[in-house]
């Protein structure tokens, strides 16, 4: 059974690191614009002054910004209609199927509307599995704090694993067949070496949607084979409908209200790499081949299991706050790294340091909501914090990121990178400056069994 959920976990996020890393520049290779024109804004809106910040409602913010929408309203649907109404896994199977076939369309589509749609309709259908692979998987464990673990280390590995078909993908097999390389090992010398670079490489990004569709397709088909997972049933007491309610109450809690703002700036930031790195690596200034730019971002993702493993140890020497500001500032220091040392060697170690920022700060706060919530408002409180993380903060940063780099620090076809990586930079050191000065949750004294905090 453990295999089973394993494979589940490696599929679900397997389609989510295929066409993640590379669509941040994909997009503009297709001539989807960063800024909407002023004339059809003020159109829309009734107030020219508006063309200010018309970056928000352009052609790659809107596509950007899918998944983080579909993430604020998954985050209420999976858990307070899909998971209540339908069988897990057939749940699973319809909505990879759909969702499925949504992108691998893209692999044919060139053209805004199209794209925008597609590409609305498998965020919507993907995000709610998100949580509904948790509910299977904890459903059909013996002893979920003890198992959860390994089964969910299948994404991360899922994840990872989605970067390296794209070390042969991207490949300029015209140079290799040039080279007339002898022998095996040649070959894979001159073909690992090959990437493709401009034009070229951004055309053939689009065989990320069909990796990413064809595993879609695999997940719907094994999706059948798990065990039955029936709808969960609404609480007798009739609770559940509150607990938003309540859970928004604790927000009153300063020390709550601080990290929730914090988890808002981090998630901004987090998405300013996903949105620039990609772009950065294949520049002349660090020039990291094509085919290699998936694979060298999939070294966070290796660095985070190995960070998961001391996270445990390092809460208990350095506390919750010390810990979350290590965090913080890791994303500091590789942009930094980013703006004042762009050496490739250094710009691939660097890589590592986004393992640390997610697991010491993102997983580091869903144990502490664990820790410090009530047990009736815990899922709503971490879909909470999910709002932000994976929907407000994602929604800042695909809003404003194509138009800072193509527009703000982009003259006569330059960029300026140092200034562009300082923005994230900032505001890095002031939200560990902010949780430094003003998170301070109350302490819980050896014998406490109950929450700290409550929603009432």
């Amino acid at each position: 059974m453990k295999t089973r959920l394993f494979v589940m976990m490696f599929l679900e996020f397997f389609i989510w690191g295929a066409w993640l890393p590379l669509i941040f520049g994909y997009l503009p290779a297709l001539k989807f614009s960063a800024d909407l024109p002023p004339a059809l804004l003020a159109g829309i809106f009734g107030l020219p002054g508006l063309s200010s910040i018309q970056h928000l409602f352009s052609e790659q913010a809107l596509i950007l910004n899918a998944f983080p929408v579909a993430s604020i309203i998954g985050m209420f649907f999976s858990n307070q209609f899909a998971d209540r109404n339908f069988a897990a896994e057939r749940f699973l199977a319809f909505s990879h199927l759909v969702g499925g076939l949504s992108i691998l369309g893209l692999y044919w589509v060139s053209s805004f509307w199209p794209f925008f749609l597609l590409m609305t309709v498998h965020c919507l259908l993907y995000v709610p599995t998100i949580s509904i692979t948790n509910s299977v998987a904890f459903a059909n464990m013996r002893d979920p704090q003890k198992e959860f673990g390994i089964v969910r280390l299948g994404g991360t590995i899922g994840w990872i694993f989605a970067a390296w078909p794209f070390t042969f993908i991207l490949v300029d097999w015209a140079k290799v067949k040039a080279a007339n390389p002898q022998g095996f090992v040649a070959w894979l010398g001159t073909a690992l070496g090959s990437g493709l670079t401009g034009d070229a490489l951004k055309d053939a990004t689009r065989y990320t949607y069909l990796v990413a569709g064809i595993a879609s397709l695999l997940l719907a088909a094994f999706s059948l084979t798990l065990p039955h997972t029936p709808p969960k049933k609404p609480s007798a007491d009739g609770t559940e409908g509150q607990a938003w309610r309540q859970t928004l109450s604790l927000l009153k809690h300063p020390f709550v209200l601080v990290l929730w703002l914090v988890a808002f700036i981090d998630s901004f930031v987090h998405n300013c790499y996903f949105n620039w790195t990609g772009t950065f690596l294949t520049t002349d200034a660090v020039g990291v081949p094509g085919n290699w730019v998936m694979p060298v971002m999939s070294i966070g993702q290796i660095a985070e299991i190995l960070t998961m493993l001391v996270l445990g140890a390092t809460l208990k020497a350095l506390g919750w706050r010390t810990t979350m500001i290590v965090g913080i500032l890791g994303h500091a220091f590789r942009f930094a790294v980013y703006a004042y040392a762009p050496n490739q060697a250094l710009i691939i170690l660097v890589q590592i340091v986004h393992g640390i920022c997610y697991a010491f700060f993102f997983a580091t706060v869903y144990i502490f909501v664990d820790e410090y919530f009530p047990k009736d408002l815990r899922s709503s409180a971490q879909g909470l914090f999910n709002v932000m993380i994976l929907g407000v903060g994602a929604l800042a940063a695909n809003s404003l990121c194509p138009w800072l780099l193509q527009s703000v620090y982009t003259q006569d076809n330059v960029t300026n990178f140092a200034a562009l990586f300082r923005v994230p930079m900032i505001c890095s050191i002031v939200a560990s400056v902010a949780l430094a000065l003003l998170f301070h949750p109350p302490k819980k004294s050896a014998e406490a069994s109950g929450p700290v905090v409550t929603g009432h």
